[in-house]
């Protein structure tokens, strides 16, 4: 963000359950809409139709639930961070929540420029471990990893190797195969549907009766050889909150609706989650 007179904010948030169906514009209007209701001091920009000045980072697919999404904003008027989560988070439809908030430095990259890389969990429905593992060998063996896709509604051929930096898999409380991959962003992203289909491919499976699943984990700013999540890369050295568990829609570990299926082993502990500061 530029410098201003306003308090740069970065919010971090979660999309779990039902609400992954929602599009991102979707829970764009959700945030300005909650913003609204809790009266915050938005600054807004010039011109004719002035808006409230949010920038939202990398977009996460339709589809897909995450426990790392982050947005700027920036407000007018001087606020208590550390409220921001509750304040934001009550006003939010179940199963997007705001679980950590920090004050950014003037001048912060935007987000969409600062992410080099990002981490997922991917579940393949109906695949064993033996051949999931089996086909995760040969993407990292191959030289080049081509799939068909479709960009601005025309179908091109992209290179996904390239982007890949790691594939491991794990095996959850259920015995269930659970692939870790972490992709770069740039100079172009992976889609996880884009990765979904080549695994399969390579596994030789086609898609079953049963739902492939995503959930972004992770994405990480890469500063002077460290690496360095979005709220500990660019904040002020005045405030950052803790990361907060969010009681709405919790039961136990894991939301009473069907947030995180099939990732109830790789979901953070909510105890762990509030343990964890931001230093």
């Amino acid at each position: 963000m530029k410098a201003s007179d306003g308090l740069p904010v970065r919010l971090q948030f979660t999309k779990l359950g039902k609400v992954r169906f929602v599009s991102h514009r979707d829970v764009a209007r959700a945030f300005e809409r909650a913003f609204r209701i809790e009266q915050l001091p938005m600054a807004f920009t010039q011109g004719f139709s002035p808006r409230p000045k949010v920038s939202f980072g990398l977009a996460l697919g339709t589809g897909h639930e995450s426990i790392a999404e982050y947005l700027d904003l920036e407000l007018a008027d001087p606020v208590d961070v550390d409220e921001l989560p509750d304040r934001v988070s009550a006003a939010l439809p179940e199963g997007i929540d705001v679980i950590g908030a920090c004050e950014l430095a003037e001048r912060a990259p935007s987000l969409q420029e600062a992410v080099d890389s990002v981490e997922i969990r991917l579940r393949l429905a109906d695949l064993d471990s033996t051949t999931l593992t089996g086909a995760i060998e040969r993407a990292l063996a191959a030289e080049a990893l081509p799939i068909t896709t479709t960009r601005k509604g025309r179908n091109v051929v992209e290179d996904l190797r390239p982007a890949l930096r790691s594939l491991v898999v794990h095996v959850d409380d259920d015995d269930a195969p659970v692939v870790h991959a972490e992709v770069n962003t740039r100079p172009r992203g992976v889609r996880p549907s884009d990765l979904l289909i080549a695994l399969r491919d390579l596994a030789v499976s086609p898609l079953g009766d049963g739902e492939d699943r995503v959930l972004r984990t992770h994405q990480w700013i890469e500063r002077d050889g460290a690496r360095l999540e979005p709220l500990e890369a660019d904040r002020t050295t005045r405030t950052a909150t803790r990361l907060r568990v969010t009681s709405k829609g919790l039961t136990d570990d894991q939301r009473d609706h069907p947030g995180g299926e099939g990732f109830r082993a790789d979901f953070p502990d909510p105890g762990r989650i509030a343990d964890r500061r931001i230093a």
